[in-house]
């Protein structure tokens, strides 16, 4: 059985709003809400595979206190701009 569009974005909507740390809680839920809907199937493939990736590391990667996967580096570029714009 396959996921529709509209329960897949329900799901990663919510996936990036219960994460494990506060944090990544607000940055990821801002982000999914203002660029999911807009992001074709391989974009969201990739977030899809982002959201399983440890907050702690998200987060790091998120702050540039560490370097991103070269698989997440622009995905996770996006976010750090999205976020940057938000405050």
């Amino acid at each position: 059985m396959t996921e529709t569009r509209e329960n897949r974005l329900k799901r990663m909507k919510m996936r990036s709003m219960r994460r494990g740390i506060k944090e990544m809680d607000i940055i990821l839920t801002r982000f999914a809400e203002d660029n999911l809907d807009a992001m074709e199937d391989a974009a969201l493939d990739l977030y899809d595979a982002l959201l399983h990736e440890n907050d702690q590391d998200l987060y790091q990667w998120v702050t540039g206190q560490a370097a991103a996967p070269e698989r997440f580096a622009g995905l996770i570029g996006d976010i750090s701009v999205a976020i940057s714009g938000a405050e």
